[in-house]
């Protein structure tokens, strides 16, 4: 199907406004995640969960194409971690809830140690201060998430997906804000 200037034209204005609508949902599922963070995390929790189990399901056709044993055994090995992480996060959403805030925690920690030791590898550069301050943002981070463990999970996991949701919502309707103007002139 070869697309002509007419049928863009016509497209585009419909894409846009589907574009802002879906960016005014984002915005607004993001600010019910921050509002309820227990269920939100324990939501995002669920998706992990199913979202192992589909991972299990294409590790286990994806051995039958194998054609070496190993590669074979490997990935019904990998499917079977899968689908019982998935299946154990799914049967326990609280308990899962609660590993996956410690685990955020260690990796927003090391992502800080990271981010700092570049900062100053990058320091002659301009805006190596700009990462100076996320790494050190990120570790003050991490040690809050982790020195309010347990009790953090309550309110750390859906509360940042809400942000990030939020984040991206605004950042996408503004896009498709500037793609609008741009079409009517």
């Amino acid at each position: 199907m070869s697309t002509t200037p007419d049928t863009l034209s016509a497209f585009t204005p419909k894409s846009t406004g589907w574009s802002i609508a879906l960016s005014v949902l984002l915005i607004l599922a993001g600010l019910f995640a921050i509002l309820i963070p227990p269920i939100s995390g324990l939501a995002v929790t669920l998706i992990f969960g199913w979202s192992m189990i589909f991972s299990a399901i294409t590790h286990f056709v994806f051995a039958f194409k194998t054609h070496t044993t190993g590669g074979v055994l490997w990935e019904l090995l990998v499917g079977a971690v899968y689908l019982f992480t998935g299946v154990y996060l799914i049967l326990h959403p609280l308990a899962a809830l609660i590993a996956l805030t410690l685990i955020l925690a260690i990796y927003l920690f090391f992502e800080g140690v990271v981010e700092t030791i570049l900062s100053f590898q990058l320091r002659p550069r301009h805006g190596a201060n700009w990462l100076l301050i996320d790494g050190i943002v990120t570790l003050i981070l991490a040690v809050m998430i982790w020195r309010s463990w347990p009790a953090s999970t309550v309110w750390v996991i859906g509360t940042l997906v809400g942000i990030s949701m939020i984040f991206s919502g605004f950042s996408r309707l503004m896009l498709s804000l500037a793609a609008k103007r741009a079409l009517t002139l």
